[in-house]
């Protein structure tokens, strides 16, 4: 039973950082395509990045809105999903969820949220 445990939100000025952390357990972080999204109020939950990675090639993919200033990443040693977010805007203010599909299967269609079986509770990421 995978579970998926997210951490790092917070409260941050325009233009500042924050790094989320997204804990894997009861599997293999390898084994699955991991995504970050996020949902605020009333809006659709959407796709920021995802990442297929095993222990020799990673390929990551980003969301328009975000790429040149958040990167996806894991450590498949610490079993962990990370997601280092830059220059940070009002507009990303959401709560950011991870998320891993079926074992054994790769990214394609990274956005879509219902390919996703595995879910965090979400943290909540505030820019003011």
């Amino acid at each position: 039973h995978v579970q998926l445990v997210e951490s790092g939100g917070g409260s941050v000025q325009v233009g500042g950082s924050l790094r989320l952390s997204c804990v894997v357990s009861g599997d293999t972080i390898g084994r699955y395509c991991m995504g970050w999204f996020r949902q605020i109020p009333d809006k659709e939950r959407e796709g920021v990045a995802a990442i297929d990675s095993d222990d020799s090639t990673s390929y990551a993919y980003y969301a328009d809105s975000v790429k040149g200033r958040f990167t996806i990443s894991q450590d498949n040693d610490k079993n962990t999903l990370y997601l280092q977010m830059n220059s940070l805007q009002p507009e990303d203010t959401a709560v950011y969820y991870c998320a891993a599909r079926p074992p054994n299967t790769y990214c394609g269609g990274w956005a879509v949220t219902w390919r996703y079986n595995y879910w965090g509770q979400g943290t909540q990421v505030t820019v003011s």
